[in-house]
């Protein structure tokens, strides 16, 4: 499992060097075409991996209810964010993937409750959350990465 955390630790330093080379009217701008912006991809990345991994084991996250609901699925940004929200999204980055690496060593994550993504993915324990959850982080970095084309 080391590379899938090593993985996890590369794909968020890249959305961490993008949130540091824009400013914040950059972060928040949605470019003509897409649906949202690049510090809504990033706050997404946060919500989706604590619900993979943390919600379908049964276990609390560790990120506010608020912050869970206005990044999940099927969501899209409904105003700009502060600075103050974009450097706390920085800072989860980080923590939650320090946590999930040490919570996953203590062996915190017993149960899984089986889940289909809208790919048709079945997830079936923890070790397939994680990977799906890389695969699911590469694929919002695209997307920033095409966001930074237009901001």
């Amino acid at each position: 499992m080391k590379s899938v955390f090593n993985v996890q630790k590369t794909i968020r330093e890249v959305i961490l060097k993008i949130l540091d080379n824009y400013t914040l009217e950059q972060l928040n701008k949605i470019p003509e075409g897409f649906s949202n912006n690049l510090i809504w991809n990033a706050g997404h990345c946060l919500s989706v991996q604590q619900a993979l991994v943390y919600k379908l084991s049964g276990l609390p996250g560790n990120i506010s209810e608020e912050f869970m609901a206005k990044y999940k699925k099927g969501t899209k940004p409904e105003g700009d964010v502060s600075q103050d929200e974009v450097d706390e999204i920085k800072r989860l980055l980080l923590s939650t993937l320090k946590q999930v690496e040490s919570d996953f060593e203590k062996g915190i994550f017993v149960n899984y409750m089986e889940y289909s993504t809208s790919i048709g993915y079945t997830l079936k324990d923890i070790e397939g959350a994680l990977d799906f959850n890389n695969y699911h982080e590469g694929l919002h970095t695209g997307v920033m990465m095409s966001i930074k084309k237009f901001v």
